[in-house]
């Protein structure tokens, strides 16, 4: 997750306090009521309804019959095109399934999209942890996590040190690298083999990734597995790499 960039000078408040809202909502469990966003968003009572009056119209947020709100049909539709936007061959999702299936561990795939690193595919395990950040068309920690790890490594220095400016390097965790000469090392080391990263990203939580190169830096993809233990099982390793072996002749 990228850090938050400075604020520019032309924001548009009302779109921001919007943005603010759908995202109160859809991270609640249960429909909340405007005085409850209006409260969590920090907003004027007054200001609240009124945009919340407009999502609702617009069809980004739904009344219920409680008289909260949750998300509406236009967030799934535009998540639906997002979806499309990353133009991928339905092989793909059919290697992860297979990959998840045999490790019954998680399966992310892992792209370039606009510039920044993204998760645009996954497929859930029995046997690897829920993590909230890594969900389809969310931008990932690159510096924290094998799916931008796999990625960076494969970017020129310049470009790998001008994208970790702009997305930050914040910690997660003690082990996180948060040092970009250290972060460069560690790249280095991964040579041609798999990925492999522990408790850099959440605590008790182990991944591994392999990737699968395309025309360019940036138009190459990384497969990953994570799982629970300290280290990767061997056998999620050999899955992995097999995965982005699968993968290869789908993208050309």
């Amino acid at each position: 997750m990228r850090d938050r960039a400075p604020q520019p000078s032309d924001l548009i408040q009302s779109v921001s306090r919007a943005c603010r809202i759908l995202e109160e909502v859809g991270a609640s469990r249960t429909p909340l009521t405007v005085k409850a966003i209006a409260r969590r968003c920090q907003l004027h009572l007054s200001t609240a309804y009124h945009l919340v009056r407009t999502l609702t119209y617009e069809g980004y947020l739904l009344r219920a019959p409680d008289g909260g709100y949750v998300l509406g049909s236009a967030v799934a539709r535009r998540f639906h095109e997002l979806l499309a936007s990353f133009d991928q061959p339905p092989q793909v999702h059919e290697v992860l399934r297979h990959m998840s299936a045999m490790t019954r561990r998680t399966a992310y795939l892992g792209r370039f999209v606009s510039g920044r690193i993204v998760i645009t595919d996954i497929v859930e395990g029995p046997l690897s942890p829920h993590l909230e950040d890594l969900e389809v068309g969310l931008e990932v920690a690159a510096h924290a996590t094998v799916v931008g790890k796999v990625l960076l490594a494969e970017l020129p220095q310049g470009r790998r040190a001008e994208y970790l400016a702009d997305q930050g390097m914040r910690r997660f965790t003690s082990r996180t690298l948060i040092d970009v000469a250290a972060l460069d090392v560690e790249l280095r080391s991964f040579g041609k083999g798999p990925v492999l990263e522990h408790g850099q990203f959440r605590e008790g939580v182990s991944c591994v990734g392999a990737v699968v190169r395309r025309d360019s830096p940036e138009s190459s993809w990384a497969i990953v597995a994570s799982t629970r233990e300290d280290e990767v099982p061997p056998e999620v390793v050999w899955h992995t790499i097999r995965a982005a072996e699968d993968l290869a002749p789908v993208v050309l």
